[in-house]
């Protein structure tokens, strides 16, 4: 094969594409496997280019701009690879380029902005509720009130998702821009009405006028995504160049499966993502609670158990006899809470295969950070509704013990929210203070706090479902 070209709209012969009608926060290789392609997909997929800003530094932005926003799509199977030019990524901005946000949301055009800037970057609590004592959310909330005092909207410096938004919205506000639906794609239980009620709060604290505006032109869409989309490799690069003979610095690795649950209104209109097996739905919270315990738990079952045993991958995690129980177990005590309706025997089989797909190679590693808001919706709310009905959850209870035990022994862990706990390093119960930061009623429970404090100062070892101890003593309705 001769020498790879670079991957560009020329030398493609691409001479019309969409233009931007969807803006996004959080160009990564998820929203790129997932929004993009499902727009890409959708039955009217060449009316509607999507306007991305890089959540995070590193580059990404800068090397897809040099593509012209194209990017390879390698869709991974346990036995075979095929790859896709995907073309409705059509703008790319640096997520720092206040400027541009303000243009792009500007545009009557833009009619819908999704978002993926995973749990952690909301800086939300799961109700809504802003934090009250973070430092940047604090400054970007003076910063906007500045901004917005003035006669005309000038650029400053907001660094976190919220000011960013916010932002948008004002300018957007004073162009007369019209009508736009926002659509969080996070693993956040009801996240539309979770970043609808944070944005209100923190717009109350900036103008009374924006507040008015967006409760008449602002929707947000609540949403359940999933594709399990591992990072990037310099492999991965290479196989493009190779299979290809285009050299495409940005592709993206993904499995064939896709889902994207929506529930709420677009009032200036969206793609008809339907034909690509999107799904609309009156009711989201079912496939929410199917999706975040059966597959997310799933994962940090997975990566915490995995780890502490030497594993890296999902694929060699759910091959592992004691994980594989670990999660088994744990999908039974879920099953408790959900509707038949959502064909879960299926949906169970179906993940073992994905999990199981050693050519998907998910890193452990990559699954277990921003550890304490996964756990906070991934594991938790099944222990406590366990407990609540009065049984046990061997697996979930295990779960956090490994990841005390994981937080305990690194001294760190790539999440924000530990960052208070793990440095007090002096604690005389630090598997107290990390359950507290998870959940309230992990602590408050002192027959829940005993069974995983015990299993924390006991050895690692392999989980076992049949030497679960006795059920739980309810203590509280």
């Amino acid at each position: 094969m001769t020498a790879a070209r670079p991957l560009t709209p020329d030398e493609l012969g691409v001479v019309t594409r969409p233009r931007a009608r969807i803006a996004h926060i959080g160009l990564g290789a998820f929203h790129r496997a997932h929004q993009v392609w499902f727009t890409a997909h959708a039955a009217d997929g060449d009316e509607w280019g999507v306007c991305s800003f890089a959540g995070r530094a590193g580059g990404l932005a800068a090397t897809l701009r040099a593509q012209g926003g194209l990017y390879t799509l390698i869709e991974r199977s346990g036995s075979a690879d095929s790859f896709e030019i995907v073309t409705n990524l059509v703008e790319v901005h640096e997520g720092t380029d206040v400027a541009a946000l303000i243009e792009v949301l500007s545009r009557p055009e833009i009619v819908v902005l999704t978002i993926t800037v995973t749990e952690a970057g909301y800086r939300l609590g799961l109700d809504g509720t802003p934090d009250p004592v973070d430092v940047e959310l604090g400054r970007d909330l003076e910063l906007l009130v500045a901004a917005v005092r003035a006669t005309r909207l000038e650029p400053c410096a907001v660094a976190t998702v919220p000011g960013r938004i916010l932002l948008g919205l004002e300018a957007r506000r004073r162009a007369g821009a019209g009508a736009i639906a926002i659509v969080p794609c996070d693993n956040v239980p009801s996240n539309g009405r979770m970043l609808q009620r944070g944005l209100t709060q923190l717009a109350q604290l900036v103008d009374a006028a924006l507040v008015e505006w967006m409760g008449e032109n602002v929707t947000f869409v609540s949403t359940s995504v999933d594709r399990i989309t591992p990072h990037t490799t310099d492999r991965d690069v290479a196989l493009v160049a190779h299979e290809t003979g285009w050299r495409d610095a940005a592709p993206v690795v993904t499995e064939p499966f896709a889902s994207w649950v929506l529930c709420g209104s677009f009032p200036a209109g969206r793609p008809r993502w339907e034909a690509a097996g999107a799904l609309v739905v009156a009711d989201i919270e079912p496939y929410e609670r199917r999706k975040l315990w059966l597959l997310n738990g799933a994962h940090s079952l997975l990566a915490y158990l995995g780890l502490e045993a030497g594993l890296r991958t999902v694929a060699e995690a759910i091959g592992d006899a004691a994980c594989r129980r670990a999660v088994e177990s744990f999908w039974t005590s879920a099953r408790h809470h959900l509707p038949d309706y959502l064909g879960l025997d299926e949906y169970c089989d179906q993940l073992v295969e994905r999990f199981a797909n050693a050519r998907i190679a998910y890193q452990l590693e990559q699954v277990a950070s921003d550890s304490v808001m996964k756990l906070r919706t991934r594991v938790v709310p099944v222990v406590v509704a366990e407990w609540r009905a009065g049984r046990d959850c061997p697996a979930g209870v295990a779960a956090l013990a490994s990841w005390v035990r994981l937080v305990v022994a690194r001294g760190s862990f790539p999440d924000a929210e530990l960052d208070a706990v793990t440095s007090r390093r002096g604690s005389a119960s630090p598997a107290r203070e990390l359950l507290a930061l998870v959940e309230p009623d992990l602590v408050e429970t002192p027959s829940l706090l005993e069974r995983i404090t015990r299993l924390v100062d006991a050895s690692a070892t392999p989980f076992d479902a049949g030497t679960a101890p006795p059920p739980l003593t309810t203590e509280r309705s």
